[in-house]
């Protein structure tokens, strides 16, 4: 079992590297692109959990530390 894990910043919180790669983009020849936000991908191989355990452990280990909750949110899949 996987699981996946999304980590963004918060819809409030300037992204200054999302801005750069957005101007970069730009220069590309992107120009329609208007708004690039950075994350973080994260991909935990589970074993001998269930699928309830799981999404307990993950979600704590989301919350405490792959995320700073003060400025990050995140989510997360369980996949088989």
């Amino acid at each position: 079992m996987k699981a996946h894990v999304w980590v963004m910043p918060k819809p409030t919180v300037l992204d200054p590297q999302g801005q750069t790669i957005q101007r970069a983009l730009a220069s590309l020849g992107f120009s329609k692109i208007q708004d690039v936000r950075q994350g973080k991908f994260f991909v935990l191989e589970l074993d001998g959990l269930s699928r309830e355990d799981a999404a307990h452990q993950v979600e704590r280990i989301a919350k405490e530390v792959l995320a700073n909750p003060v400025i990050e949110q995140f989510r997360f899949e369980i996949v088989d």
